[in-house]
């Protein structure tokens, strides 16, 4: 049996039109001017039926997202949790603690160099082996990068290692071309009268000051269990303070200022204690870029975008598909695509 005709009912002129020039255009790169010109038609014209073509589906834009690019998860974790930016690195499933961090610091490093203006006032943190690991990759800029980098914590301790704490703010003041500010005192001290007379120093005052001016924090988030180098700098809580703070649910740290997996500050009178930027003048800070990852960080960088301490996120994509998932995120598609600007037939 012959198959039945099929009638196909007669192309409306205009959508053949807008086919022609849209093929014309994206398909064969033939210049407006020239379309115009071969259809005899005005430019005009043919902006207007490229615009169209777009409205009505015959043009779809679509963006090839290269290998190790994660926009579609950087844009969730953005949305869930009120974020200016984020950053998601690619990392092996074996690497190890170091890996993570070498990784982590690199895009760190890319990311600043991308955006810094040349007139922010930037506050770092101390203590932090992913924020060296980021020092260590960045180049020194051939215009200035920033006014000034000032500690945020007492970054003296043990001799042997409080050399780290002090390049960390140094070495990223000589690749911006700023200023470097030290905190020249311990991160935690044993009484509350000592912290305050240690702020009334003429060069605390002068700390503080610059604390209030910053535009820009660049923090480690730590967990209570203190890392290696935080531990041999003589900064880390007491013994008597963790198990105090793990009690009230603390899962982590920015500057010494502590929180719950809820985001919640639990730092109480050990915050009496500590030589650190205030936390109402820390959250002043329009831009605070948090740069953390790996399976230990998972908790404490949940309770600093919950609670809202930074507003800019590094991380690892293994951390990132955590963090989305306990926000609630379902299945994604590693593949999908992010819709911009640039269109094909």
């Amino acid at each position: 049996m012959q198959p039945a005709n099929r009638y196909t009912p007669p192309v409306d002129g205009q959508v053949r039109l807008l086919t022609k020039v849209a093929r014309m255009y994206h398909e064969r790169g033939i210049r407006q001017a020239d379309i115009a010109t071969a259809l005899n038609i005005s430019q005009a014209k043919v902006s207007r039926l490229l615009k169209r073509a777009v409205e009505v589906g015959i043009v779809r834009t679509t963006v090839m997202v290269a290998p190790g690019v994660h926009t579609a998860l950087e844009d969730e974790l953005q949305a869930r949790f009120g974020l200016l930016d984020a950053v998601v690195v690619d990392v092996a499933q074996d690497d190890d603690e170091s890996a993570v961090f070498s990784a982590i610091g690199a895009a760190a490093a890319s990311y600043l160099e991308a955006t810094l203006s040349g007139n922010d006032r930037i506050g770092i943190s101390s203590w932090s082996q992913t924020l060296l690991a980021m020092v260590d990759r960045m180049r020194p800029f051939a215009t200035r990068g920033a006014i000034e980098v000032v500690q945020l914590l007492g970054g003296i301790g043990v001799p042997d290692v409080q050399f780290q704490a002090q390049r960390l703010a140094g070495d990223l003041a000589r690749v911006l071309g700023a200023e470097a500010v030290y905190v020249q005192a311990p991160g935690v001290v044993a009484e509350r009268n000592i912290r305050d007379g240690l702020l009334r120093d003429a060069a605390l005052t002068e700390v503080t000051r610059r604390w209030r001016e910053l535009t820009m924090a660049i923090v480690g988030i730590g967990s209570i269990e203190p890392s290696d180098l935080l531990a041999v700098s003589g900064n880390a809580f007491p013994a008597d303070d963790r198990r105090r703070l793990l009690a009230a649910g603390a899962v982590g740290d920015i500057c010494h200022h502590v929180f719950t997996v809820d985001g919640d500050d639990v730092t109480g009178e050990l915050g009496e204690r500590t030589v650190a930027i205030p936390v109402d003048d820390f959250r002043a800070i329009p831009r605070r870029i948090g740069i953390a990852g790996g399976p230990r960080k998972h908790e404490p960088i949940l309770g600093a975008l919950a609670g809202g301490w930074v507003n800019v996120l590094v991380t690892d994509l293994r951390t990132a598909e955590a963090l989305a998932d306990a926000a609630g995120g379902g299945e994604r598609d590693e593949h999908a695509t992010t819709p911009g600007a640039t269109a094909g037939a």
